[in-house]
């Protein structure tokens, strides 16, 4: 019985130094992490609508996009904003440009954890070229009568990503109506 008591409390010494350690090396990266995430996300912004100062509005404690505005005119360039949306196996999120009138500029698939070979193909170009131009409305996969060819054997993850962008878009052209009717 002591036996036990002494490899039971090896092993338990064991478990705390290594939980130690990870502790440690988590507090240690963790603001790094972050900060190359958010610098990621400000050239992500820049190459979706370049040449541009963006100014963040915050809609929802889980959401806020960017006015972006020529930097020397200061006219409005469009907006930008990160959607996200539970796919096949993860949460994707879609950095999406619009213009002013609300169509996409551009979209960059900025984290998911979809299926090799299948989901994951989102992030080419292949997949993303296609929402360019494209309205509110018509950001739905084809089964759904939307322009969106989703992806073979990833309707799932083809569907989150234009739900998920649609459903932005939506809240912010709300947004601004309702800042719209306050100013006049």
């Amino acid at each position: 019985m002591k036996y036990y008591l002494k490899l039971g409390g090896i092993l338990l010494a064991i478990c705390a130094i290594a939980t130690g350690v990870l502790a440690y090396v988590n507090s240690v990266t963790e603001p790094k992490i972050a900060a190359l995430k958010a610098e990621e996300s400000i050239e992500s912004r820049e190459k979706l609508i370049p040449g541009c100062d963006f100014e963040e509005v915050v809609l929802r404690d889980d959401f806020s996009y960017f006015i972006a505005r020529d930097k020397e005119t200061k006219e409005l360039k469009g907006y930008t904003f990160t959607a996200q949306k539970k796919g096949y196996s993860s949460i994707i999120k879609t950095m999406a440009g619009l213009d002013p009138e609300f169509r996409v500029i551009g979209i960059k698939i900025i984290d998911q954890g979809e299926t090799p070979g299948l989901g994951a193909n989102c992030v080419t170009d292949s997949f993303t070229a296609q929402f360019k131009g494209k309205t509110p409305d018509k950001l739905a996969v084809k089964k759904d009568g939307g322009d969106i060819k989703s992806i073979t054997g990833a309707t799932i993850t083809s569907r989150a990503i234009a739900a998920s962008l649609s459903e932005e878009i939506q809240a912010i052209k709300a947004d601004l109506a309702k800042k719209q009717e306050v100013a006049e």
